[in-house]
């Protein structure tokens, strides 16, 4: 009887993450990001890997919170490190970039290898445009294409 109480109490409580979750979601879609930033980030400090990517996001782009790029990647990499495909991609372009980071390619390549291999076509299109261009990379037309085609599906 206990592991039924249990199991129901840990449904019931993943029931409620998800409605709250949704509810982040709904006001983000919504445009009031002041109401998502405060329903994400309970949930972030949870462990939830979307609220981890969302509050990553509010301190890339200085929405609600003050622009912070050592924020967004503490957020993004907690996420990343789940398997969050968006949150690779963007921790990659963290790296690529050199926001709140020093620039590095092989940190970047190796956090859009981790969202593209997901099937994230952001990642898939980045690796091809770096096989393309020969950034961090040796150029490599055929694997540009390979990308880009993944990306495209």
């Amino acid at each position: 009887m206990k592991k039924i109480i249990t199991l129901f109490l840990l449904y019931s409580l993943s029931a409620f993450a998800q409605t709250d979750i949704d509810a982040a979601n709904k006001a983000f879609d919504a445009g009031d990001y002041e109401t998502a930033y405060k329903l994400y980030l309970p949930l972030a400090e949870k462990r939830d890997a979307e609220a981890q990517a969302r509050i990553g996001g509010f301190y890339l782009l200085g929405k609600v919170v003050a622009q912070d790029y050592t924020e967004a990647l503490k957020w993004y990499r907690k996420a990343a490190n789940q398997g969050h495909a968006k949150a690779q991609n963007n921790l990659g372009m963290m790296y690529l970039s050199g926001q709140g980071v020093t620039q590095n390619y092989a940190t970047a390549l190796k956090w859009f290898r981790k969202a593209a291999d997901q099937g994230d076509a952001e990642g898939q299109d980045t690796l091809g445009i770096l096989y393309e261009l020969g950034e961090g990379v040796e150029q490599d037309y055929a694997e540009a294409l390979k990308w880009y085609r993944k990306a495209a599906n």
